[in-house]
């Protein structure tokens, strides 16, 4: 059979292939790109739930102010618009001041309610003060958690500051679990604050975060600039947002896509990539390949033995965490904010479905989606016993506890969905396992959130990766330029406070 041509092979339609695609396709590069899935996104996908008859993601994505190749990708494939940015977010945590001293900014009184145990419910506005600058633009915010004592949040800002000002040793470092520790936090302060925001940033229980990727959260999310903590999140099924119209635009801009074509091999003649096999049998023709498939999936694309080899075992130490979603349909609407970020529960995050979609539709039922990140205790074994009936019923009586309207609401339908390999774990000499984007392949290049960006696994990592492969692909063909934005420029006085 006589092999087809290709000028570059990118492998993997998720994030990471993507943004590398959309990078070389701008700059005339004939790319050829082969996702063996029906669709494009990678992890960030959507399936068909024939009883509500709507697109469900398989779990819930979201970007940060922070995350700017994200963003800036988003903006050049014209999908930015399909994102709601949140300039003010709602956690859910305990009153610990007691009912009466709930003030006028509190949600309403049906966002207060007491759970069997007595204690009182509040939602807790939190937002960027208008009147001071950055990194103090959030102190009122955290100040006016209400489930944290004022020594709580003393002690809170003592460890923030520390945090900031840390010097890491990556090959010695400790889990932030054990620093928070060695500082002087307390246990109230480690569940209902630093778990709540590190488990859902980085996904991961913080006995297996790094310290270097917590400091990475709070200093580029909270601390160097104004507006880089805000969250954006999803407005269509992730499926229109990165199938369609990312799609389309590789395609006007002269690229291939075939879907539904899974890759065998990649053929390695002595130091440079020749070509690829398909599954069908099929043989590509191709000097450069791009595989951007994750990390479980490298070595078997790969010969048993390849220049450089050795230097990649490091991603077969890599260790993954998964990500479970509820989405359950009420018969009426529970709560009529957008999202919530919970505290002392098994939530963690509700995503109110019905009004953050465009073109939304309540004819199957009042939609939200509770996301529980780290969820190693709700798969396999650790499951305890509880079935997926009973941890969903478990959401349920939680949703209860905080908005009375869903002890009268009834329950249409409800599913648990898990993404068992959803990122990779960021503990503790991670860092050193994480390869470049450019091998010692002549031709070959890796692309993933796994790759070494300087980022945990986040849609920002992997877009990052992307860019940095084509950032080498496109040195390799003596067209050097330095694509990636300039890192991030800290406020004023970010750089007196913390040094940053």
């Amino acid at each position: 059979m006589g092999a087809s041509q290709s000028e570059v092979v990118i492998i993997g339609g998720g994030l990471a292939g993507l943004a590398c695609a959309v990078t070389l396709a701008d700059r005339e590069i004939p790319v050829s790109l082969y996702e063996s899935r029906p669709r494009l996104g990678g992890r960030a996908s959507s399936f068909a739930d024939k009883q509500s008859e709507q697109l469900i993601d398989n779990c819930q994505h979201v970007s940060m102010g922070c995350c700017f190749e994200f963003n800036r990708f988003c903006e050049t494939v014209g999908i930015a618009d399909s994102f709601q940015r949140a300039a003010e977010l709602y956690f859910v945590g305990p009153d610990s001041v007691g009912p009466d001293s709930i003030g006028p900014d509190s949600i309403d009184s049906d966002s207060i309610d007491s759970d069997s145990k007595g204690r009182q419910f509040k939602v807790n506005r939190f937002a960027a003060s208008p009147l001071l600058p950055s990194p103090l633009h959030l102190l009122p915010a955290f100040g006016g958690l209400s489930y944290l004592s004022w020594s709580d949040k003393i002690q809170l800002a003592r460890g923030l500051k520390q945090l900031a000002i840390a010097i890491i040793d990556l090959e010695n470092e400790p889990t932030i679990a054990d620093w928070l520790v060695a500082h002087g936090q307390s246990s109230a302060v480690i569940n209902r604050f630093w778990n709540v925001v590190l488990v859902s940033a980085l996904s991961e229980s913080l006995d297996r975060i790094s310290l270097s990727h917590a400091r990475k959260v709070f200093v580029d999310g909270f601390l160097r600039a104004r507006d880089n903590w805000q969250v954006l999140i999803p407005t269509v099924p992730l499926e229109h947002l990165y199938g369609t119209v990312i799609q389309d635009y590789l395609k006007q801009r002269g690229s291939k896509i075939s879907l539904q074509t899974g890759v065998e091999n990649i053929r390695i003649d002595g130091q440079q990539v020749t070509g690829i096999q398909l599954r069908d049998g099929s043989e590509i023709d191709c000097p450069r390949v791009v595989l951007a498939v994750p990390y479980q999936r490298v070595f078997d694309l790969l010969p048993d033995e390849f220049p450089g080899r050795e230097s990649l075992t490091g991603i077969q130490q890599l260790e993954s965490a998964p990500i479970t979603s509820v989405h359950l349909w009420f018969d009426r609407e529970i709560t009529s904010l957008p999202h919530a970020v919970f505290v002392d529960t098994l939530s963690q995050w509700m995503f109110n479905r019905s009004r953050l979609m465009q073109n939304a539709s309540t004819e199957s039922g009042y939609y939200y989606q509770v996301v529980i990140s780290a969820s190693h205790n709700l798969t396999g074994s650790a499951r305890q016993g509880r079935t997926q009936s009973e941890i969903i019923s478990e959401v349920v009586r939680e949703l209860a506890m905080i908005w009375p309207e869903a002890n009268a609401a009834e329950l249409l339908h409800s599913r648990m969905v898990t993404e068992h390999q959803a990122v990779f774990s960021v503990k503790p000499g991670v860092e050193q396992l994480r390869p470049s984007q450019h091998t010692q392949v002549e031709g070959l290049y890796l692309a993933g959130d796994w790759t070494s960006t300087g980022w945990p696994a986040t849609m920002e990592g992997a877009v990052r990766s992307g860019i940095q492969a084509a950032e080498f692909l496109l040195a390799d063909l003596d067209r050097p330029e330095t694509i990636l934005l300039p890192p991030a420029q800290s406020s004023f006085l970010s750089k007196i406070l913390f040094r940053l």
